[in-house]
């Protein structure tokens, strides 16, 4: 059962007004289903977005942000729950265990980075939750179509490619994550000596 969905996404807010609309309309649909959001903790760019949204909606948030970061100013003041890590690698690794889903919504190099790590878990099959890519007004379309080539080309397999979800609509979206069901991994070890 989902009760929480990380959501990985810019500290900027873009330069389409679009991915800040697409921010609002995911903040509200999380707070709408009772889901906690946890994301990276910050008050700005699309980060700062989802999380007004989904506590202006009155949902629980959840941030995660390093003492680097926070002591800059940029730390959400007025989130359900913050935890102040050391590092990154200890702000993904509480992300990871807060949260049954995970999110790319438009970023930058993070998020790519973010969203990436955990399908690499997911694949390797250190968890089982699913994860997706929010589309907001085609930002993602370009990449899926690559990781079908790359896919294609043999580098990704099926089954892995089709662990990451994608839409263009927040709720269309959390409804396949929620009908998600896990397909076995096995480990690349494994699948070498096959």
């Amino acid at each position: 059962m989902i009760k929480s969905v990380c959501v990985f996404c810019g500290s900027s807010i873009g330069s389409k007004d679009s991915y800040a609309e697409g921010a609002r309309a995911l903040g509200r649909e999380i707070a709408r289903r009772g889901l906690t959001l946890v994301y990276g903790g910050g008050s700005v760019g699309l980060m700062g977005v989802i999380a007004d949204a989904a506590l202006e909606a009155g949902g629980a948030v959840h941030g995660v942000i390093p003492q680097s970061l926070e002591s800059k100013e940029v730390g959400h003041k007025g989130l359900t729950r913050k935890d102040v890590v050391t590092t990154m690698h200890e702000r993904k690794a509480r992300m990871e265990a807060l949260s049954d889903a995970f999110i790319a919504m438009p970023g930058g190099i993070g998020t790519y980075e973010e969203i990436f790590e955990i399908w690499t878990w997911a694949q390797l099959g250190i968890h089982r939750k699913p994860l997706g890519f929010y589309d907001v007004d085609g930002f993602y379309t370009e990449l899926l179509h690559f990781l079908d080539k790359a896919t294609t080309e043999g580098f990704v397999r099926e089954q892995h490619r089709h662990m990451a979800l994608m839409d263009t609509r927040p709720g269309a979206l959390l409804d396949k994550i929620a009908a998600y069901v896990p397909t076995a991994t096995a480990k690349w070890m494994e699948m070498a000596q096959s």
